[in-house]
């Protein structure tokens, strides 16, 4: 039996043994799933949050800091705006401008030709303040229609588009205008949607731990392999220069960078970026030392080939399970790192939203009766950030020599 094992395993690619080991670990197969979770969340993004405008940035400050699993009912009041048409593609990156205003009523009861709502206050017994808008106002932009003989006349671009009579408006309102939204993780202290907000945060932590990782690595392996194959003046320098960024604490290195290139989005890919490249340098000339001696080097060398093709082709496939574990912690450190930016106020910028904005902004509430409102998005850090560890440890293991278990 065991030789049919071993018969199979020799037909397996390097790969595929990986995957089979990787595969085995149950702990980081499911940090695994839920980093795919995360990243198939963020990239839907605005497609699938509640609160779909740009920012997830819709403001009600009657909702302000209510409980999850609140109910509101709206009315959609139409805005002076014309609606904008967007592909499927930009709304799912940029979100939809709303061509409504969202009003939060109590109630609601037709009048004539308009409709009567008494805004939302959250507290029973207190009736919000009392308001009638016709019907007009709340389906069509101002200048766009005009009412005569108990119709509403709309126009679109100048041309007119059609009747309603008081009844189909009404229709319309109740259909259409008139709907129950579920704060399913509540609201934070300017009314907006918390679950819009975190979704939404999620793309900050994952881009710029994706980005940050990728200038690290091609600072990293860049630098690291000329190091490490041609050693040498070309060593000694670019050991000093990682000796000297090593020195420097990270946050400050960081905070520094983000001070001299200014705050916001794409400075702290930037500033997270050229921190991280020293521990992806040290790897790979450590492991480029290693390898530059052997036997098929020097047969390339023998052969005539390039320095560079050597390196590309011939020695950087050999130490990617290195580099892949120890991007992976990297991964890790960019989130926290951004998350305390973001939290310091000198990372990503309001509106905005960054799972460390919101701790920041909602951190007072920790010692009141809300303290979901930052203790939610702190386990979306530590639950990415150990994710991201957790399938470091298990590539780790799976790259190992040891023959494999099955």
């Amino acid at each position: 039996m065991y030789f049919f094992k071993k018969k199979k395993e020799i037909h397996l690619s390097p790969g595929k043994i990986v995957w089979r080991k990787f595969r085995s670990n149950i702990t980081a197969i499911s940090a695994f799933s839920l980093i795919v979770f995360a990243v198939g969340l963020a990239t839907l993004g605005y497609l699938i949050t509640p609160d779909s405008t740009p920012f997830a940035n819709d403001q009600n400050l009657e909702l302000s800091v209510k409980s999850p699993g609140t109910k509101v009912t709206f009315l959609k009041v139409r805005k002076n705006i014309e609606a904008r048409h967007q592909v499927f593609f930009q709304t799912m990156i940029w979100g939809k401008p709303s061509a409504y205003e969202t009003i939060p009523i109590e109630n609601y009861a037709r009048e004539a030709d308009g409709i009567t709502i008494n805004k939302y206050t959250g507290y029973e017994g207190f009736e919000g303040m009392e308001l009638t808008i016709p019907f007009a106002d709340v389906l069509f932009p101002t200048d766009s229609f005009y009412v005569a003989d108990n119709q509403i006349r709309a126009y679109f671009r100048g041309e007119l588009s059609g009747y309603l009579s008081s009844d189909e408006a009404w229709d319309k309102i109740i259909n259409d205008n008139i709907y129950v939204k579920t704060f399913w993780l509540g609201t934070d202290r300017f009314g907006r949607d918390l679950l819009s907000q975190i979704i939404i945060g999620a793309r900050v932590s994952l881009s710029v731990g994706f980005i940050a990782i990728s200038i690290a690595l091609l600072l990293g392996v860049l630098l690291g392999s000329l190091a490490g194959f041609f050693r040498g003046r070309i060593d000694n320098f670019i050991m000093w220069l990682i000796n000297v960024v090593w020195s420097i604490p990270t946050l400050l290195l960081v905070i520094a960078i983000t001070f001299a290139l200014g705050k916001g989005f794409w400075q702290v890919f930037i500033a997270v970026g050229l921190t991280m490249w020293v521990d992806v340098a040290r790897v790979v000339r450590g492991q480029i030392i290693s390898l530059r001696e052997n036997e098929y080097v020097e047969a390339a060398r023998a052969l005539g080939l390039p320095n560079i093709r050597i390196i590309a082709r011939h020695i950087l496939p050999n130490i990617t399970g290195p580099v892949v574990v120890i991007s992976a912690a990297n991964f890790a450190s960019a989130i926290l790192i951004e998350a305390g930016l973001s939290f310091l106020g000198i990372g990503v910028q309001p509106p905005m939203p960054s799972w460390g904005t919101m701790i920041r902004e909602n951190y007072g509430y920790i010692i009141l009766d809300k303290a979901y409102l930052a203790v939610i998005p702190g386990l979306c850090i530590m639950l990415l950030v150990m994710a991201f560890m957790l399938v470091g440890n298990g590539l780790r293991d799976a790259l190992d020599k040891s023959p494999v278990n099955y």
